[in-house]
């Protein structure tokens, strides 16, 4: 496994109104992050807050290019970002025990924290497609050019890591200082992830290492 230490390439926030940062994602333009009873989304490009929609978002986030997802508890909602509103519900696998969301290739990945999984689902259903177990607390999640990444976050230790979708071999991990959690993940689809900082109220953008 290749380690190396995670190039922090900026901090946003803490955010007013936001005292944690369960789950991010991306939408393109916007880096949207789960604060408990809102999603906010904030310009990556100066920090700015410009959007928020009232609703429960207790861990992970997801976009899949035309709406939200956001765990809510032990339900899954799915989100129009221009109305807030919520156009469907399925059942979260973890039954509250749920971390990460990621959206990749038509399914939802979801992090189940205290399990140590990842658990690949049915959109529409919730139904349980596949499950890759993981060593480590599993925090947010996402996919990246045909690569998953993981966050972790276990004391004062916290990485983002690089698994085999097959197997959950380790393969890469790129270690946050001491001190520094991974509450969300999410990449830009580019040389970024945006990582949520928990009760810091923080989401950092961390650089992804070239193939």
């Amino acid at each position: 496994m290749k380690r190396s230490p995670a190039e922090i390439l900026r901090e946003y926030g803490p955010f007013p109104g936001a005292d944690r940062v369960n789950g991010v994602t991306f939408d393109g333009r916007h880096v949207w992050f789960a604060t408990g009873d809102a999603l906010k989304a904030f310009d990556p490009a100066n920090g700015n807050v410009e959007r928020s929609i009232d609703v429960a978002s207790h861990a992970g986030t997801a976009f899949d290019g035309r709406h939200l997802f956001q765990i809510a508890e032990d339900r899954i909602h799915k989100i129009d970002p221009k109305t807030g509103q919520v156009l469907a519900t399925i059942p979260a696998p973890g039954n509250g025990g749920d971390s990460g969301l990621a959206w990749a290739e038509g399914t939802l990945w979801v992090g189940q924290h205290r399990g140590r999984k990842i658990h690949q689902i049915d959109p529409e259903t919730g139904a349980i497609l596949r499950t890759i177990e993981s060593n480590r607390v599993v925090t947010g999640v996402t996919w990246v050019d045909g690569e998953l990444w993981h966050g972790t976050w276990e004391g004062e230790e916290s990485d983002v890591r690089r698994i085999d979708p097959r197997t959950g071999e380790v393969l890469e991990s790129l270690e946050m200082p001491a001190g520094t959690g991974v509450s969300g993940l999410e990449s830009d689809g580019g040389d970024r992830f945006f990582c949520g900082g928990g009760t810091s109220g923080k989401v950092r953008a961390v650089r992804r290492p070239k193939k």
